[in-house]
Parts: C-alpha cells; structure tokens; sequence
C-alpha cells in the first residue's frame, strides 16, 4: 500500500507536481470531433469559440484504418489552433487495444502543452489508472512539461460500477468520470440497443382498478441509467472529482436528450458529451442554473445571514441545509457567468431588478 504522504509526489524524476486540487472551469459540454475528418477537423476554430470543451476522439467512431490519421490530425490542430479558454481533451484508444501506447507516447510528448485533460475508456479498476499515472509522468518529464495533464475514466463495464470509488480516488491526476451507457449495456448483457436515454420496455404501471387488468392502466417509462449515475456522482463527489453524463445517440430526439441532460444535471453531473453542433445548445443550456433558480439561490442567502438559524420565505422553511444547497447554485452561476457573457448579462439581470425593488 503507497503512502499518503507520497500521494502527491511526482512519479517520475522530473515530472511535474501533481494537482493538490483539481481545477473546476466550466465544462458543461464535451464536444467530441474526429480529427481524421478533414471537413470537421476544419471546423474546430469556430466550434472551439462555442464550447467549454473539445475533444479530439481516437477511439470508437475512429476507423481501425483512421487511427494513425486521428492521431496526426489531432497533434496537427493543436499546434495550429489558439483555443483561448477552451479546454483540449483526447480520448485515446483503451489500454488493450494496439494503438493506446502510440497514442500516448505521441499527444503528451508533442502537444502535452496543449492539452488539458486524457480520458481513458472502459476503465475496469485502480490498477488502469495507476498505470496511466505512472506512464504520464515519464511521459511528462521527458517533454519537459511544467504541469499534470489530468485523468478522466469512462464507467462503461460492470468491473468499473463494481469498482467505481477506487477509480475515483486512484491518483492526484483524477479530473473525472463519465458514464458510458452503450459499452456498459453491453457489458451487464442489457437488452437494448440505444445509446443513453430510456426504454420504453423499461416501466412501471399502475395497479388494476377492478376486474379487467387491461383498462385504465398507465404506464411510466423508467431510467435506465438512474443508478448509475447517482453512484457515479457520490463517488466523484467524496473524491473532490466531477461527474458527467456521456453520449445521447439519437440525435434527432432534442427533447428527449434535454430532459437526460438534465435528469443528471439535477443529480449532480456538470456537463454532458454533446456528439453533434445541436447538442451544445442543449447542454449550455441545461447545465447553467436558471435565472429563476439562481434569483431564488441568492434571496434565501441574503435572508439567511451567518447561515445559522432558520426562517420562512414565501411559505417555505430554510435552514443551514438550504443555504449550501443555495450556495451550489450560486457559486456556479458565477462561475460560468465568469466566461460565458450571455450568462453573465442574465444573471446580472437579477441583480439589477432586486435593486429596483
């Protein structure tokens, strides 16, 4: 068993420090691209003006024959493109796979300086993430990078579920974990072939109201993913770590992608994969508090002093509890009122209006 107080030491000779904290900017949207796609790779400046993050994805959706391409035209972007504020992920092929090494070996020692964060699919336990740790290091150390580059797992086999409080608290370089719901479906032999979402298999439905158990009968889709995610959240929650939700497959359905999105943005998650221009609206959206949540946040703040105590707003009791629950609201809505200028105005909005009255 490793130290505690050798957790934060650098496992390499000349690689960086790592992180006591991990930085939190917003990141409501992960916005994967692939970076073989000449047409797409074109487009990055103008979406990397619209996103929190951009990911150049080298795994699933990368032909085997396009790998090596992915690679190239991922270090090629990153060395031509100014990404401002914008975070630079990769997700590079998983740890059994032939090509996970190369591209490891590759983006840290030649675009290391420009990249944010590294997800890593199907992680199974801490041992994935203990090697990755200790690869980056060397990795890091030998281009001479002055800071971490951080790890982010993907929850998308039953080992990981099973196993998924270790992964959170494996190393220092934990930005983060993802639900990947096709290859975890996959995994746990779930009978459906959606990725992310409901099943309309999957409900329940009221009791029979008299001798006909057919009539009157409503039923109620269920989620599938429910579970999971609020597994996922409390481990990354207790690992001072951030949960996302991942990929919603079926494009066209914009309705039903906002009501997942926020689903788990309720639950706790602070951003979603967006796999199409369409779903970064969407995620901006859903996972910024709204002007009415954040005007009601700071009323019961301002009301509440110190904190201690408890009063009635409107009908409603308040107490110590309400204001951290209140102060989870506002403190985000600064946050990304601190880079998105839509936001900002809105938010300022309430401000001005509670000075009026």
């Amino acid at each position: 068993m490793r130290s505690p107080k050798d957790f934060f030491a650098p496992l390499a000779v000349g690689a960086p420090e790592p992180l006591r904290q991990i930085p939190v900017p917003p990141s409501r949207m992960i916005h994967f691209f692939d970076p073989s796609n000449e047409k797409m790779a074109a487009k990055v400046p103008d979406i990397a003006k619209k996103v929190d993050v951009l990911l150049g994805n080298l795994e699933d959706a990368v032909r085997a024959d396009r790998k090596e391409a992915a690679r190239e035209g991922l270090v090629k972007i990153a060395k031509a493109t100014d990404f401002g504020s914008t975070q630079l992920w990769t997700r590079v092929n998983s740890l059994d796979s032939p090509w996970v090494l190369d591209d490891l070996i590759t983006l840290v020692t030649e675009i290391g300086d420009k990249l944010d964060v590294i997800m890593i699919p199907k992680v199974e336990g801490a041992q994935d993430i203990h090697y990755v740790d200790r690869l980056l290091a060397q990795l890091e150390a030998r281009a001479g990078l002055t800071r971490p580059l951080l790890v982010h797992a993907i929850l998308e086999t039953a080992s990981g579920v099973a196993n998924v409080e270790e992964i959170a608290g494996a190393s220092p370089r934990m930005q983060g974990i993802s639900l990947g719901p096709a290859d975890l479906a996959a995994s746990r032999r779930m009978k459906t072939t959606r990725v992310g979402g409901g099943h309309p298999g999957y409900l329940v439905r009221t009791d029979p109201t008299g001798e006909d158990l057919t009539a009157g009968r409503t039923t109620y889709q269920q989620d599938l993913w429910h579970y999971t995610v609020a597994r996922m959240v409390d481990a990354c929650a207790a690992n001072g770590i951030l949960p996302y939700y991942g990929p919603f497959g079926d494009i066209r359905d914009v309705v039903g992608c906002e009501d997942q999105f926020r689903n788990a943005f309720i639950l706790g998650c602070v951003g979603a994969w967006s796999l199409h221009p369409v779903q970064i609206d969407i995620a901006k959206k859903v996972f910024s508090p709204s002007v009415e949540d954040v005007r009601w946040a700071r009323k019961v703040i301002a009301a509440m002093g110190d904190g201690t105590g408890a009063v009635m707003i409107d009908g409603k009791m308040q107490d110590d509890a309400s204001v951290k629950q209140c102060r989870v609201v506002a403190e985000l809505a600064e946050e990304l009122a601190a880079r998105d200028a839509d936001l900002a105005a809105a938010y300022r909005e309430i401000v001005e209006e509670d000075t009026v009255r």
